[in-house]
């Protein structure tokens, strides 16, 4: 069987696929064998022992492609190692309302898988890739723009998943 790690996410404007390539470029340097892939292109979690799967956060939950891919491999992603990321712009204080809010960016998928890892982090708000809906939500919502990613924090999370991770990939 391959030693893979699977490192797949939902991404509308780039920032969280640019978090999943980061994890990755973390997970080689630990000698972790990966493909990092959107979850669009994912058919079949067969040839890998562990999963990263990530979504940007929009109206308040997971991108409708992330929840389906969860739906579609839930027993498999229930019987191999699991961590979830998520790639926000709102909440992302350290009060208990934005703690409890980026809680609830998960209800979706806790419904149907126990992840041994999670991760919320803030991402890029840039309007103009947006389409011209989520444009004037962004807009309403008083979304705010610049790149907020905190590299280290994602790195951390990355190491601290190879080493969870690292004793069923290295049998």
């Amino acid at each position: 069987m391959s030693q893979k790690i699977l490192i797949t996410y939902a991404s509308r404007a780039g920032s969280t696929a640019e978090v999943a390539l980061r994890m990755g470029a973390v997970l080689r340097e630990q000698n972790l064998d990966l493909d990092i892939l959107p979850v669009k292109q994912i058919h079949s979690l067969e040839p890998y022992r562990a999963v990263i799967l990530g979504s940007a956060i929009r109206m308040g939950g997971w991108l409708p492609e992330a929840v389906k891919f969860v739906q579609d491999h839930q027993v498999i992603l229930n019987e191999l190692p699991c961590a979830l990321f998520s790639v926000h712009l709102m909440n992302m204080g350290d009060d208990e309302t934005s703690r409890s809010n980026r809680e609830t960016y998960l209800n979706s998928v806790h419904a149907f898988i126990h992840p041994r890892l999670e991760a919320c982090f803030a991402g890029v708000g840039n309007l103009n890739k947006l389409g011209l809906m989520e444009r004037m939500i962004g807009k309403m919502v008083k979304a705010p723009e610049g790149d907020f990613r905190d590299w280290k924090s994602i790195n951390n999370w990355a190491l601290d998943t190879a080493r969870e991770f690292s004793s069923v990939v290295r049998n």
